[in-house]
């Protein structure tokens, strides 16, 4: 047993589940390359004061779960809690936004991290792949990247989820709503937290998931009766578009999401088999972020899907993906000289594009073709002096037994020519 284990909230992503992880991944990014999303990577780790300028002051993210770290004695740095800020301050810290056509449109994927109570679903690190379409106002944005998430959902199987949309209002019509839920929220039996973040950003109480709070909230002000005419136009659109593609939602007018810049569009995939951590993925327009953090007026809209929700969503649907197989070809050796000639055989069909393995520090015939079977391999090479002084070595088709001699100078053309 050793020592250590992972610290608490954390997993390690081990063989062979993490091919299934890679593959979610891949299928989530997939629809981005195709719509003209070019890759970003940032630092796991920022200035702290982007986040909370960003994300904003009174969310949990922020006063609860960020993880911050020290430097010469200052607690300055965070590791990032979610993408969109930390892709923002690189759009504007580069001036991509100077470059040409906008919107600047950008994808990632990476590990985040906020310090949270964990459970099933909910971890200290976790895995998401993201897009920020930077720079323009436009509904048809919000819908395409609407589609472009449901898309990859779909492509994975996912069927069981139901995607949740709302309007936020913008900075004409927004202040108007939430003047009306202050009122209200008033009136309501909240405890001390509450009614501060009551004060702070009243739309934040909308998001609590207490029972006790939600039970109160029946009768609030709904954001969708106080939108101007331009929001409310701009929401028809949106709808309008996601309808004609063939993309299904609900409309959730208490739909706030936990960030501080979202305005206009906000939305939200939620898996019914998963529980109290329904979410896998969601995000929203934020025409004001980029303002926030020092940078000029640039209207954006993102939103970041989990791996480690969409991977349990699959598992709840009782979907197993058909990946490849890694290993395709398996070597054994019987002896030192044919291990030497097998060992070359084997780098030269990797380099040929053959995924191929071989028995190493393995002694016995029985125990090597064990390893073989384990392997998942198509095909075995048996290979003995017997067979070298013959110039070939032992095909054997691991599925129906079958076994062939093979010259040793056509070893790679027929293998090639078996995985067509």
């Amino acid at each position: 047993m050793s020592t250590f284990t992972a610290p608490k909230g954390t997993y390690d992503l081990l063989p062979p589940s993490s091919a299934t992880f890679l593959a979610i991944r891949e299928a989530l990014a997939a629809p981005l390359r195709r719509a003209g999303y070019g890759y970003i990577e940032t630092p796991v780790f920022e200035d702290l004061k982007l986040f909370s300028r960003g994300v904003g002051e009174s969310t949990d993210i922020v006063t609860k779960e960020m993880f911050s770290l020290t430097k010469r004695g200052k607690e300055d740095l965070a590791l990032r809690p979610e993408g969109t800020a930390s892709v923002v301050r690189a759009t504007l810290q580069a001036n991509l936004h100077k470059l040409g056509n906008l919107p600047v449109k950008l994808w990632y994927s990476g590990s985040f991290y906020r310090y949270e109570r964990p459970q099933a679903g909910r971890y200290r690190q976790f895995s998401q792949v993201g897009a920020e379409a930077i720079g323009a106002e436009d509904p048809a944005l919000d819908a395409e990247l609407i589609i472009l998430a449901d898309d990859s959902f779909r492509a994975l199987g996912l069927r069981d989820y139901t995607l949740l949309i709302n309007s936020l209002g913008d900075k004409q019509c927004r202040p108007v709503y939430r003047a009306a839920l202050q009122e209200f929220l008033t009136g309501l039996d909240l405890d001390e937290d509450t009614r501060r973040r009551a004060e702070i950003n009243p739309l934040r109480v909308l998001d609590d998931k207490r029972e006790a709070v939600q039970a109160q909230l029946t009768d609030a002000p709904r954001l969708r009766d106080f939108l101007c005419e331009d929001c409310k136009v701009y929401d028809e659109q949106v709808r309008e578009l996601l309808t004609a593609a063939g993309v299904a939602f609900t409309d959730d007018p208490k739909l706030v999401r936990g960030l501080d810049y979202y305005t206009r569009t906000t939305f939200e995939f939620v898996h019914n088999g998963l529980g109290a951590q329904s979410a896998i993925g969601g995000g929203g327009r934020y025409d004001g972020l980029s303002e926030m953090l020092g940078g000029p007026a640039l209207p954006s809209v993102g939103w970041g899907l989990g791996v480690d929700r969409t991977y349990l969503a699959m598992e709840a649907e009782g979907i197993v993906l058909d990946l490849p197989g890694t290993t395709a070809v398996y070597a054994v050796a019987l002896g030192e000289q044919a291990k030497n000639v097998l060992f070359a055989k084997v780098v030269e069909l990797r380099r040929a594009g053959v995924a191929t393995d071989l028995a190493f520090g393995v002694k016995g015939i029985k125990n090597a073709m064990k390893s073989a079977d384990r392997s998942g391999a198509r095909w075995a090479l048996v290979a003995g002096d017997r067979d070298l002084a013959d110039g070939v070595v032992q095909l054997k088709d691991m599925t129906t037994g079958e076994q062939t001699p093979v010259a040793l100078d056509a070893l790679v053309t027929t293998l090639k020519e078996k995985q067509q």
